[in-house]
């Protein structure tokens, strides 16, 4: 998949395209409907099947105030737009220039930028420009005027309920972690680049990988089993979130810590994605670092009996 961040970017004239929209968030069943469909319009057209998405999510720039924690990070979410088979995808730069645009100047310039628009795909109930001056409505209006298809989707229904990213995040919250991939479609997993920590995981003789998780929804805190990947190599991971309460000398701060198994390298700097499994135990103070080293140690022998 190709990432583009202008709509210029397409070449106007080489191909049609079949284009979807939205946030997407978590990339839940919700949103492979959309996705899925923008892709089978591509196909039958011969036309690029291209998704637009933003950097970041809209409220940080029009109302910082209720920026909900996301899903996904920014490449997480991509990997998993692009595991759909959408052939580009249009990565906008969401500030507060072009929030200012109302629906229907997005649209038109999204139209004049790319050429000829073959169909368009949403969800039923999106809405978009400055102050929320755009929904399906316009759009169907916009498509008669212009040429292009506008598919307008009812929400995903799973277990009698809506699928949405609201539900998701109310469930990794309460720790719901098979409701919440359930939803998603695929095993919710927590996913963030491994940054430089204090060392107190090495010192203890578990070294672990700090996950930098900054504006993400996390599960309660604990201990849970986890699985990643390193260079195509599957590794069993405890993955701990919280805020270490035994170490009184660090700082407290909430940390998502995970220790591979049976691994030694270096993963400063990369992305680590966990797909997390069950809970092994709540997170609690130890009387001592050797008290806790022995819990780590009993920890770790409970991961590897469950493999």
């Amino acid at each position: 998949m190709k990432i583009i961040r202008a709509a210029t970017e397409l070449k106007p004239g080489r191909k049609t395209v079949c284009l979807a929209i939205g946030f997407f968030d978590g990339v839940h069943l919700g949103h492979q409907q959309i996705i899925r469909q923008t892709i089978t319009d591509a196909r039958q057209h011969d036309a690029i099947a291209l998704v637009l998405t933003f950097d970041r999510h809209p409220n940080s720039v029009v109302a910082p105030g209720y920026v909900p924690p996301l899903i996904y990070s920014l490449p997480q979410k991509l990997r998993a737009i692009e595991s759909l088979g959408a052939d580009m995808l249009l990565l906008i730069h969401f500030d507060e220039k072009f929030s200012r645009q109302t629906g229907e100047e997005f649209i038109c310039q999204l139209v004049r930028d790319s050429g000829k628009i073959q169909s368009l795909c949403v969800g039923m109930d999106f809405v978009f420009g400055y102050k929320r001056s755009g929904d399906v409505a316009l759009l169907k209006k916009l498509g008669d005027k212009t040429g292009f298809a506008v598919h307008g989707l009812a929400a995903v229904s799973l277990d009698g309920q809506i699928v949405s990213s609201t539900r998701i995040r109310e469930a990794i919250r309460a720790g719901e972690l098979d409701t919440a991939s359930q939803m998603l479609g695929r095993p919710y997993m927590i996913s963030g680049r491994v940054v430089g920590g204090d060392r107190v995981g090495r010192q203890l003789g578990f070294p672990t990988a700090n996950l930098d998780v900054t504006g993400l929804i996390l599960p309660p805190n604990g201990v849970y089993v986890g699985l990643t990947k390193v260079k195509k190599k599957s590794y069993r991971v405890a993955l701990n979130i919280g805020f270490r309460p035994t170490m009184a000398s660090v700082a407290r701060q909430l940390r998502v810590e995970a220790h591979l198994l049976d691994f030694d390298g270096n993963l400063y700097g990369e992305e680590l994605t966990v797909e997390m499994g069950v809970k092994l135990r709540e997170e609690r103070k130890f009387p001592s670092s050797a008290e806790l080293h022995q819990q780590i140690s009993r920890d770790l022998a409970a991961l590897r009996a469950l493999a």
